[in-house]
């Protein structure tokens, strides 16, 4: 049998040299996935982590040749120079390390063996399995060999996918021979993970762990769960695997990830620095760490770890990309750029990076150069069966919108309308992100060379009264940000929306002094919509990417089937970090609301459910109480409801808490607002009213120096975007909206906002989960500390007279002011 085997390592040979471009040396690991993200981190052979505790661990088939150490001179042999001395060697090697899997009692079948096993080793799958299977005609019983000819078998599933059933059936035959052994397990699980069979390669984990634990086998149990959005079971696996083994950097950052994931930002970080004590240079680790103070809204830190990656590797294009990104959402245009076009010559088709840059690029007015970078993403169609990216699916809408606004770059924005030009479908499917599949669509006209792009502008090339009008938009829009996780302050839409704010106050002091506005190319009275409208064109232009448009302007079909703005709060074991200051209030709602369902439908268990509820202090402890009837076994939905200022009694839908949860204890916690026909009605109907009342008040506090009028005014300001928040009217924007709004219209009443939201409080979810506008009101004003307006308000230059056209507005938005305006704190 012996000089069988001899023969087949000469005839591999032979095939080397004929075949060298099809085979590779190939790192052989236990569990695929989890090893495809070793190789991004470079792991692609133990010695270059053995200071690290050796994260890449040896398998059975982790070859070395004792004759050749790393860096040596000549080089050590590649596997295409093998010669069958070699391969005996490396066979001898293997079995006086005693790496055989279920050895025989006979040396020479062992040698044989040994042999299979470093032909797969090396990559030669074929090769092993026709020396297994000779070896298996004469002992069709003999483990190793099966095993052998299955792990050969589950490395060309890789490949192709057919083999990974002859693979599964070769293992099945060494555990039925064989049940104890936890290896056999662990490569099962590693050919069903590629098949999307997760839960029996869980299963095929957890036996292994049970015969045989070890940090190997949690980590990779880990890896699975974490795939399937299983946090907190990755996380104690992670747990586990570091207690067996403290020195695992990779096992650190999965944990980092866990919490990341669930919300945990803080605990994340310190997990992420823990792996960098780990692995100083641990590039993914940094670039963990700088996503996760991006959430958490530290554009500082986030910077810093970035840059630290990109030390390390200054091409590495996942650090790049999500630099380029988060300076993008952080306002600083032309940096963003440069990130993208550095990502892009590393890697020409990164869709995410060409996106980015033609989005930046129309940003900033550069529509020639944009729009080049929109269609090369157009041209990259996802292949068949394969999905879509949802770069590809957004892009189409935007070069639509970035035509369209090159071709209106000139006109005075007080004589067009975004909303009544652009095509109700066109408008309905990109609020919606669907596909681009819209008939009889025609398209906006192509780049007009006339046109040209915007150019940049100097801070000094303005005068002294426009730099301080610039000066005060940035500090009032500052005034805006959001002090919560998730929301990172933006320069570009603190200059907006100060803009905004400023131009509402000029436009209310107008009406309330009787003079008429320019609204659509019309001159006539502003109404409640014309001011929202002056907020929306900002904001619609800070961020293109964003489709900032009323809903009630889409189409009547849409619009009678309900157009819902959807927030998930929990999905899974994923907490919305953003609305976490609220669970609590949300929580005491749906427990009010659960006793009265009870007392109308299940008067008789009233008093258990009551008791059960005291001990409800988190979402998650509802599942339980779902169970006390069997109508909210599965889930159930609360409405909230808003009182009329108009009409006392009655009560308008807000918005609707859907909770549901799996036999695991997963849950689905939402809120959502659903803008039908008749809801936008009664709210428009609503904020009319009060829009009328407030005109009227302001008219007669420009007349008078009476505390109580201006009093009345503020309350009916923040009445207005009460309502205006309740019916969330806009696709993208309503809360920012709503706010400068709200300060540009106490400006006009001569009340100016000195203090900043408070740290975890958002506008729109506070007046959501406030049962009245009085209550709104009172809570909104002992924040914003409102101060009597300085005069000097009164002589900035008009907005409106300043930037009136597209272009002037984003050249505005361009401008670099950090080394001319005072800081204010």
């Amino acid at each position: 049998m012996a000089s069988v085997s001899r023969s087949v390592v000469v005839v591999v040979l032979s095939l080397l040299y004929l075949c060298r471009a099809i085979f590779s040396s190939e790192y052989f690991s236990t569990l695929t996935l989890f090893n495809n993200e070793l190789h991004k981190q470079g792991c692609s052979s133990l010695s270059e982590w053995e200071e690290y505790a050796a994260d890449c661990e040896s398998s059975i088939l982790q070859l070395e040749d004792p004759e050749c150490e790393e860096g040596s001179n000549p080089p050590c042999e590649s596997v295409f120079s093998l010669n069958a001395e070699k391969i005996l060697n490396q066979a001898k090697v293997f079995i006086e390390q005693k790496k055989i899997p279920f050895p025989a009692g006979n040396h020479n079948t062992n040698e044989e063996l040994a042999i299979g096993y470093v032909l797969i080793g090396n990559g030669l799958y074929d090769e092993a399995i026709k020396h297994f299977s000779l070896i298996l005609q004469g002992d069709p019983e003999l483990v190793s060999a099966i095993y052998g000819r299955g792990i050969a078998y589950g490395k060309k599933s890789l490949q192709d996918i057919k083999n990974a059933d002859l693979a599964l059936y070769e293992l099945n035959r060494v555990i039925m021979l064989e049940p104890n052994w936890p290896e056999v397990y662990e490569q099962r699980a590693e050919i069903l993970s590629p098949l999307g069979r997760i839960s029996e390669a869980l299963a095929d984990l957890t036996k292994a762990i049970q015969l045989q634990p070890s940090a190997r086998l949690y980590r990779h149990r880990g890896t699975l769960l974490f795939i399937s959005e299983d946090y907190v079971a990755a996380m104690a696996d992670f747990q586990r695997s570091l207690e067996l083994k403290k020195s695992q950097p990779i096992a650190m950052l999965y944990k980092g990830l866990t919490f990341f994931h669930r919300g945990m930002l803080k605990e994340a970080i310190e997990t992420f620095k823990e792996a960098l004590k780990l692995k100083a240079d641990f590039i993914d680790a940094y670039k963990s760490l700088g996503q996760a103070y991006r959430e958490l809204g530290d554009f500082e830190s986030a910077m810093e770890s970035f840059q630290k990656a990109l030390m390390l590797d200054q091409n590495h294009i996942q650090s790049l990309q999500l630099r380029g990104m988060m300076l993008y959402h952080h306002g600083s245009l032309q940096e963003a750029i440069s990130n993208f076009k550095r990502c892009l010559q590393l890697e020409p088709y990164n869709e995410v990076c060409q996106y980015m840059k033609g989005l930046s690029h129309v940003a900033m007015g550069q529509f020639y150069e944009g729009i080049k970078a929109q269609t090369k993403v157009m041209l990259n169609d996802p292949l068949l069966g394969q999905k879509a990216s949802s770069e590809y699916l957004k892009v189409k809408y935007l070069r639509e919108y970035s035509r369209y606004l090159h071709s209106h770059l000139d006109i005075p924005v007080a004589e067009y309308n975004v909303d009544q030009d652009l095509p109700g479908n066109f408008k309905n499917h990109w609020a919606k992100n669907l596909p681009f599949l819209i008939e009889d669509y025609e398209e906006q006209p192509g780049l007009q060379p006339h046109i040209k792009d915007v150019l940049p502008q100097n801070f000094d090339s303005y005068s002294s009264e426009v730099q301080k009008l610039i000066c005060t938009s940035d500090h009032l829009g500052a005034l805006m940000q959001y002090d919560t996780p998730g929301f990172l302050p933006n320069r570009r839409i603190h200059r907006a929306m100060g803009l905004a704010t400023l131009e509402v106050m000029q436009a209310m002091h107008r009406t309330w002094s009787n003079s008429k506005v320019r609204v659509n190319g019309k001159t006539r009275q502003m109404q409640w919509r014309d001011m929202f409208d002056i907020a929306v064109k900002w904001r619609r232009l800070a961020d293109p990417d964003q489709p900032v448009l009323w809903l009630d302007q889409m189409p009547a079909r849409s619009l009678s089937r309900g157009f819902n703005n959807h927030i998930n709060l929990i999905r899974g074991q994923i907490i919305n970090i953003r609305y976490l200051a609220y669970f609590d209030n949300i929580l005491d709602f749906i427990k009010d609301r659960i006793l009265v369902y009870h007392g109308a439908y299940n008067p008789r268990g009233l008093l258990e459910v009551r008791q059960a509820l005291e001990n409800v202090n988190k979402v998650e402890d509802l599942l339980p109480i779902m169970k006390f009837n069997s109508k909210t076994r599965d889930g159930f939905t609360v409405n909230s409801k808003v009182p009329s200022m108009k009409d006392p009694g009655k009560e308008y839908d807000g918005f609707t808490i859907t909770i549901t949860g799996d036999r695991v204890g997963n849950m689905l916690f939402s809120v959502e607002t659903q803008t039908t026909e008749e809801r936008t009605q009664q709210y428009q109907s609503e904020v009319e009213s009060i829009y009328k009342d407030l005109t009227a008040k302001g008219k007669t506090l420009m007349l008078s120096t009476e505390l109580g009028d201006a009093e009345a005014v503020c309350n009916l300001i923040l009445s207005l975007v009460y309502y205006f928040c309740n019916l969330m009217p806009l696709s993208r924007g309503s809360s920012v909206v709503a706010y400068s709004v709200v300060m540009g219209a106490l400006m006009a009443s001569g009340k100016e906002v000195i203090g900043r939201i408070p740290k975890g409080k958002l506008v729109d979810f506070e007046a959501m989960t406030t049962p009245s506008p009085d209550t709104f009101s009172k809570t909104a004003k002992t924040w914003m500390n409102l101060k009597n307006l300085p005069s000097w308000y009164q002589s900035l230059p008009s907005v409106a007279e300043t930037f009136p056209s597209t272009r002037t507005m984003i050249e505005v938005l361009n401008t670099d002011s950090s080394s001319h305006c005072p800081k204010k704190s």
